[in-house]
């Protein structure tokens, strides 16, 4: 029997969708080490998030927190204007792209344009088709045609990373996993250098797509590598950190799956999956950052970090609660619940490592930095652009506050914790999320402690390339 399925499975693939070759391009120079990526973007007070996956219910509690950025006096603007950086994941990877794409405007139709749309209308999911069942087989229900292309063309309308970059600040950091390697993978230049691929060719919404692809809903999405010719050089920490027998498991995992892209007779394929696998916070990509890093301030610039004197880090989290009456009585769960619960287990304790793995990085990044401002000499500091007459070496704070549905009031958090995790939602639903995530902003002290700073400075122009 199980034969006679497999062979009719076959069948059926031959008229399903067909495969799509990567869309990633090769470099063709040598470009700059962060090929256009916008540098010196932090101020003395500078904000920088985190956006959890989570589906739709996450692009629409990210666009809230957004809003309430934007409601939330500050100096001579708003929190808005002090946002420098953000890092994404799956649904949260939604809002920030389209967000940094579009400035503080997108935030007027973001609604119309992104959360009230029907995605799940394009996609295939009955398991009663037996076409579905060929798609299984091949490694997805969805592909980039009934996904990532609508994204491309209906959302982000055909924008690249230059185009991305081209915005300034923000920064953006899109979040995905390497399936075979089971690491994160961040759409960002030193990454696609190992590939030796461009990333300011590479569409914002294929990034944006892997981020989202949910294994079995969908199919990896493919990046060719370009080992052959190679216009760049190897990451130097790749050497070091592959012959260094206490390196972090973290540090030398990344290594290998570095190293790989560059062997001419390697896979030749890296394959890209939903980003909450390997950390559903979007942090992960920080502390790789920080562990490769060769000096005190990386990932902020030397400018940056001369300037900064409070860094507030919101780690944004959409996650769901345990959900299900199972364990109310002595059977199940069923396989189904089982299936779902045990993916929600591995997703929810790498967040949570992740989490607990950040806060205490923070606390040695700002050490670092700290110890770098005050070896400066007052040359180095006058080369890096100065320092204002009040400026201490030793005053630098970084502060990491999470924001998530339990920070909205009682009763509207219950209701947002229940909403399921999908690409469709109801507008009522898609209101209680955004509306739990102004009020998570309003709701925190510590935001309001950081917005009622008096030296808050006037919010800078959007700079544009």
């Amino acid at each position: 029997m199980v034969g006679v399925l497999a062979a009719f499975a076959t069948a059926l693939a031959g008229c399903a969708t067909p495969h799509r070759l990567p869309v990633n391009v090769p470099l063709a120079d040598v470009p700059s080490p962060h090929m256009g990526r916008p540098q010196d973007l932090l101020q003395a007070y500078t904000t920088a998030i985190a956006f959890s996956g989570g589906g739709l219910k996450a692009s629409a509690f990210a666009a809230g927190v957004l809003e309430g950025l934007a409601a939330s006096p500050a100096g001579q603007g708003d929190l808005l204007d002090t946002v420098a950086f953000i890092s994404s994941v799956s649904g949260g990877s939604l809002t920030a792209a389209y967000y940094v794409l579009h400035g503080r405007n997108g935030l007027a139709d973001i609604r119309s344009r992104v959360l009230d749309r029907d995605f799940e209308s394009r996609l295939n999911l009955s398991l009663a088709s037996p076409a579905n069942w060929a798609r299984l087989l091949r490694g997805g229900l969805n592909d980039r045609s009934n996904f990532a292309q609508v994204l491309d063309d209906e959302v982000f309308g055909h924008a690249t990373f230059a185009d991305l970059y081209a915005r300034g600040r923000p920064d953006l950091w899109i979040n995905a996993t390497d399936l075979y390697h089971r690491t994160s993978f961040p759409f960002l230049p030193g990454v696609f250098s190992a590939l030796c691929s461009d990333l300011r060719q590479f569409p914002v919404a294929d990034a944006v797509a892997a981020s989202m692809a949910v294994p079995v809903v969908f199919k990896p999405t493919v990046l060719r590598t370009f080992p052959r010719h190679c216009p760049t050089p190897e990451a130097a920490f790749i050497q070091r950190t592959l012959e260094n027998p206490s390196a972090p498991r973290l540090l030398r995992a990344i290594a290998e799956a570095m190293r790989s892209y560059r062997d001419p007779d390697g896979p030749g394929f890296a394959k890209l999956v939903d980003g909450g696998l390997t950390d559903n916070f979007g942090l992960s990509s920080l502390l790789m950052a920080r562990a490769v890093a060769s000096d005190a301030h990386s990932p902020m610039t030397a400018r940056d970090a001369i300037r900064v004197r409070k860094l507030l880090f919101l780690v944004v989290d959409a996650g769901r609660g345990p959900s299900g009456s199972w364990n109310r009585q002595f059977d199940g769960p069923g396989g189904v619940d089982s299936a779902l619960a045990a993916t929600d287990a591995a997703i929810d304790a790498a967040a949570r490592l992740a989490a607990d793995s950040f806060q205490a990085v923070m606390l040695k990044w700002r050490d670092a930095v700290v110890a770098h401002r005050c070896g400066l000499t007052e040359t180095d500091i006058s080369v890096l652009g100065g320092v204002a007459a009040d400026w201490r070496c030793d005053d630098v704070e970084f502060v990491v506050e999470l924001l998530s549905f339990q920070n909205a009031d009682p009763a509207l958090s219950t209701k947002t914790r229940a909403i399921e995790t999908r690409l469709t939602l109801p507008r009522e639903q898609i209101d209680a999320a955004m509306e739990a995530g102004r009020q998570a902003v309003r709701n925190s002290a510590v935001v309001r402690s950081f917005a009622a700073h008096p030296r808050l400075p006037t919010p800078p122009p959007t700079r544009e390339r």
